[in-house]
Parts: C-alpha cells; sequence; structure tokens
C-alpha cells in the first residue's frame, strides 16, 4: 500500500489542473462576479466609492490566486500550519483588545498601514476550525490519550471565542459556536446532548442579556420578535430594508438602478444589508438565483467533506461549510425579518477585505480536499 500511496500523491502533483474541482470553482466565480457588480452599485452613493470598489477587487484577485495556491497543497500539512496560524490569530486578537479601532460599538478591528482596517476575528475562524479538526480528528481515529485530546479541545476552542465575545461581537461569536457544534455533529455527538447544553446555557443566556448586551443590541433582538414594542428609530434598519426588498418585484428596478439604494436610505447596504441592494435590482428571478448558486456551493461542500479521504479532511470541510452557510443565512435572514440583526457580511458580497480574504482562503482549502477526496485516489490506482 505504501508505494500506491506515494504515486497517488505524485499524480495529485502532475494532475493538478485535471483534478480541479472545476463545480466548485464555477460557482464561487459565478457568486464573486454577481458580488462585485452588486456592490459596485451599492457604492455609487458613496463619495470613495470607486477606491472602496477597487481595494475589494484587488483583494478578491489576490483572495482567488491564494485559494489555488491552497487547493496545489496537500490539507494534511494545515494541521502544523493551523497551530502557528492559530498563534498568529490568537496574537491579533490581543493586539485588538490592546489597540482596537472600534465600528458600529464593536472593538474588532485594527489599523494596519498600507491595508486599512482588517478584523483578526474572520482569520481566526479559519484557524479556529483547521484546529478543532484536528483535536477531532484524533479523538476519533484513537490517536494519543482522550482525556488530554478533549481538554486541549476545549481549551483551543473558547480562547478565540472569550475574545471575540469580549470586543463584543457576539455575531461573529455565534459563528464560531455554529461551527464548532456542526463539527461536533457530524463527529457523532448525539442530538440528546445538544438538548442538555440548551438547558445549560439559559443562566448564561439571561446573564449576557442583562450584563453583556447594550440598549442597542436588546432592542435589535426585541424588534425581531415583536416590532411593536419597540421606537421606530430602533426597527429603522429592518423597515428600510424590507422596503427595498418589496420594491424590487419580480425582476427589479435594473442593475445600478434602485432608488432606495441610490439616495442612501437603507443603512450598511454596502455590507450587512447588501442584499438588499440585489433584491431591489435583481428582483425576486436575481435574488433566486443568487440564493440557488449558494445552496449548490453548500451542497458541494457536503459532497467534498462526505468523500474525504481522512476523519481530519471531513471536518475540515464541515467547519468551513458550517461558516459559509451560518453566514449565508443569517444574512440574508435579518435582510427579511426572518433573523436578529447582526453584523454578519453576505460572502462574496459584501464590502469588507478581511472577510473576503477568510472566504476564498476556506475555498482554497474545500479545493485542496477535493482534489485529493476519495474518489480521486481511487481514479489514480486504477490508471497505475
Amino acid at each position: 500500500m505504501k508505494p500506491v500511496l506515494l504515486d497517488v500523491k505524485k499524480s495529485v502533483n502532475t494532475n493538478y489542473f485535471r483534478q480541479m474541482d472545476y463545480s466548485l470553482l464555477f460557482l464561487v466565480l459565478a457568486l464573486s462576479a454577481i458580488g462585485l457588480l452588486v456592490l459596485y452599485s451599492a457604492l455609487q452613493s458613496f463619495d470613495d466609492g470607486t477606491t472602496s470598489f477597487m481595494k475589494q477587487l484587488v483583494f478578491m484577485i489576490f483572495g482567488f490566486v491564494i485559494a489555488i495556491l491552497l487547493a496545489r497543497f496537500d490539507y494534511s500539512d494545515y494541521k502544523v500550519l493551523g497551530f502557528l496560524l492559530y498563534v498568529a490569530s490568537t496574537f491579533l486578537l490581543v493586539l485588538v483588545k490592546l489597540k482596537p479601532a472600534t465600528l458600529n460599538g464593536a472593538s474588532s478591528w485594527l489599523d494596519l498601514p498600507g491595508i486599512g482596517r482588517f478584523q483578526p476575528s474572520e482569520i481566526a475562524k479559519i484557524t479556529f476550525i483547521m484546529v478543532v479538526a484536528v483535536f477531532l480528528a484524533r479523538i476519533k481515529d484513537g490517536e494519543g490519550k482522550f482525556l488530554p485530546n478533549l481538554l486541549k479541545l476545549v481549551i483551543y476552542s473558547a480562547i478565540p471565542i472569550l475574545f471575540i465575545i469580549d470586543q463584543p461581537d457576539y455575531g461573529t461569536a455565534m459563528v464560531f459556536v455554529f461551527m464548532l457544534v456542526l463539527m461536533l455533529y457530524i463527529f457523532g455527538i448525539k442530538l440528546r446532548y445538544y438538548l442538555f447544553a440548551i438547558i445549560a446555557a439559559v443562566p448564561i443566556i439571561a446573564g449576557i442579556w442583562f450584563f453583556l448586551l447594550n440598549p442597542l443590541r436588546r432592542s435589535r433582538i426585541l424588534t425581531f420578535f415583536n416590532p411593536s414594542s419597540v421606537t421606530e428609530d430602533s426597527s429603522y434598519q429592518i423597515l428600510r430594508a424590507k422596503t427595498a426588498i418589496g420594491s424590487g418585484g419580480l425582476t427589479g428596478k435594473g442593475l445600478f438602478n434602485g432608488p432606495q439604494n441610490l439616495k442612501g436610505i437603507v443603512p450598511i447596504k454596502e455590507s450587512d444589508f447588501i442584499f438588499t441592494v440585489s433584491a431591489e435590482e435583481l428582483g425576486f428571478i436575481g435574488s433566486t438565483i443568487i440564493i440557488i448558486l449558494f445552496i449548490c456551493l453548500l451542497i458541494r461542500c457536503i459532497y467534498v467533506a462526505k468523500n474525504a479521504r481522512d476523519t481530519y479532511g471531513t471536518l475540515l470541510v464541515t467547519g468551513i461549510t458550517g461558516l459559509l452557510g451560518f453566514h449565508f443565512i443569517e444574512n440574508i435572514g435579518m435582510n427579511i425579518d426572518l433573523l436578529p440583526i447582526t453584523g454578519i457580511p453576505f460572502p462574496f458580497f459584501s464590502l469588507g477585505n478581511s472577510s473576503m480574504l477568510t472566504v476564498f482562503i476556506a475555498v482554497g482549502i474545500v479545493l485542496s480536499v477535493s482534489i485529493r477526496r476519495r474518489s480521486s485516489r481511487n481514479n489514480y490506482e486504477s490508471t497505475r
């Protein structure tokens, strides 16, 4: 078997472009292209809109190149690299605490020379997935002692989540928790244990509500559950968003021609509420196409996770699927008043250099796992 594995690895290197997951790549490029058009439209009403758009375009191209390079390397190499990057991202989270740049009430950014505002918690999502996947794979495959691996899993998982809660950025912390829960479920944790965890979390949630959430965040949650219970100011965002989405009708007002968009009526329409721009200008049909493309992307990721050659690959792609899926569902959900408002960006669409880079790093890792999935390995062995 050993010579076969060596031939497999060599075959991966020599047939890199032949084994590329072009289905996944097509979905990513399609969403990126539509996202750029929608973002350009959203930035028309900004004085520095052209500059912001060009910076986003540069980061998108840079991210795509990184994704292709990451796909070139065997994802098993990320086991060691993941720990190094985890330490680096944790250091940046500490730096945020010491020298924060505040935006929308959260001290989650760093001001980096030549780059501008950078959100370390975005990169921490990837390193979090890498490290959690390592410990879960060790436990699943019986590598090392159970208790030390479990303790390390708890500690390594808790550190970034606690730092991000302290910023405070509860929306991003929810992304980490969701990724962890999904990875644990695929690992094999029974559903009844999640019920016990929810019951145990009730006093924690109560403490967060009364002692950690500021009035603005409380009002956003109350607006979601009972819009009539809050003032017009606190529900302004969602009212404007729903109006813009509804005005798009079946076919939309036309790209770059949305009246609500051009007048800047919807707050934060370049990032948190960018889906309102696509809905107003592309209408129900255009929005449905975007949603279908994203669902196809998630399904493809699930396929890659299911057919990964080992436990680590499966958990790695599961975490990334959770990352992309949570952003997709939460962003659209809050835009149409189905979920509470959080500062969660829409992948491939929202303005944000660090979030864009994170998404493409995630894509690169999925491509790496896909190239080396079981079906590809069997093809290699049958052609020896």
